[in-house]
């Protein structure tokens, strides 16, 4: 199994910053490549989401069940066709981290274990001559700067204005 762990810090209480994490239809405005989100549920445990995501010549619809929601701390989630994946979007307050002129401060984490091997190769049409190897090795080490760029968004919605952001890794494969 792979892992990916990042976090970064929002200058926002964990009550403030939780429902952005959560909100999952939001997505899209975070990163290119995240075309749609659809949700079967109202959000809760046991809500279902489409993700489309299109890169390349890929598109490709990763379905995802919320499999525990704890707020403001914590929203796990799974990977429930294709590929053996699942994470969690953590809050933590971090108020030591508060430039001078905000109240507080969160560190936001995101988390995502799977296995890169697990995945079905008819899941992808992929174009003639093309292996979903070739693909993964591709896709990986782009993974950092897609990171990077979501989490920008995310603290500019959260912040109501965009800023450089300090993404801290703590693991990658």
């Amino acid at each position: 199994m792979d892992r990916i762990l990042l976090s970064t810090v929002a200058h926002r209480s964990p009550e403030e910053v939780f429902p952005y994490v959560r909100s999952f239809t939001d997505y899209p405005r975070y990163t290119d490549h995240l075309k749609e989100v659809r949700v079967d549920g109202n959000g809760d445990v046991g809500s279902v989401y489409d993700l489309e995501l299109a890169w390349w010549k890929l598109s490709y619809t990763a379905r995802s069940r919320v499999t525990d929601i704890a707020p403001p701390e914590s929203l796990q989630w799974r990977l429930v066709t294709d590929i053996d994946a699942r994470g969690e979007w953590r809050v933590e307050p971090e108020p030591d981290a508060a430039p001078a002129d905000a109240e507080t401060a969160s560190r936001i984490y995101f988390e995502a274990v799977y296995d890169p091997h697990s995945a079905n190769e008819d899941a992808l049409s992929l174009p003639r001559f093309v292996s979903l190897d070739w693909v993964v090795s591709k896709v990986e080490p782009k993974l950092l700067g897609e990171a990077r760029e979501v989490v920008e968004r995310l603290v500019a919605d959260i912040e109501g204005r965009p800023r450089d952001v300090e993404l801290t890794i703590h693991e990658m494969p």
